[in-house]
């Protein structure tokens, strides 16, 4: 897969460089998940390599589907291009209609409080809406559990606005957010 997404650097934060998975990611991604904070909130659980593996696979079915892209996130390091990975941002859609799909994403424990989520969310926003207007849509859905706090502030940076409360309901033990980012609305 060759779609690439650049963000720029900022006075306190290296540029991102955003990707489909591929193998080179396996280890990186079984280091991440071994954050107990990361696994709180992500359903898919990853503890060892062949977790990882099978991980990757589902994001190779959703890019050939269309129905899940995910992209690695990765800093720039200096003068050698891509780095470390930071995170992860995919965009589901999650049913027949093209009007609407859903964000989700992740920071590894070492690159939290750096404006990953958010950059890297507002890089995936600017793309879909970019890449799928053809197709016609129009918003993107962004939920978490109510007592993420740090979900709900990433959701703010990028411009998602709160919408309502959603009743828990499984894989959900909690009720939740929705925050929704429509195409249009101003930057």
């Amino acid at each position: 897969m060759s779609i690439t997404l650049q963000v720029d650097a900022t006075p306190s934060a290296s540029a991102l460089f955003l990707r489909p998975w591929n193998d080179d990611d396996v280890e990186p991604l079984v280091e991440a998940y071994r954050d107990p904070t990361l696994r709180r909130w992500t359903r898919l659980p990853v503890e060892s390599i062949e977790n990882a593996v099978e991980r990757l696979e589902l994001q190779r079915r959703g890019w050939e589907s269309g129905d899940r892209l995910s992209f690695a996130v990765h800093e720039v390091q200096s003068g050698t291009g891509e780095g470390r990975l930071v995170g992860e941002v995919a965009m589901k859609r999650t049913g027949p209609s093209h009007e609407s799909a859903e964000v989700g994403y992740w920071t590894a424990a070492h690159a939290r409080g750096q404006g990953v989520a958010p950059r890297a969310l507002e890089a995936l926003t600017s793309w879909a809406f970019e890449v799928f207007a053809v197709e016609g849509m129009k918003r993107l859905d962004l939920l978490h559990q109510v007592d993420n706090l740090a979900s709900c502030r990433v959701a703010e940076k990028a411009r998602y606005g709160f919408h309502q409360v959603l009743p828990a309901r499984p894989p959900f033990p909690r009720d939740g957010h929705l925050h929704i980012r429509r195409a249009d609305a101003p930057a």
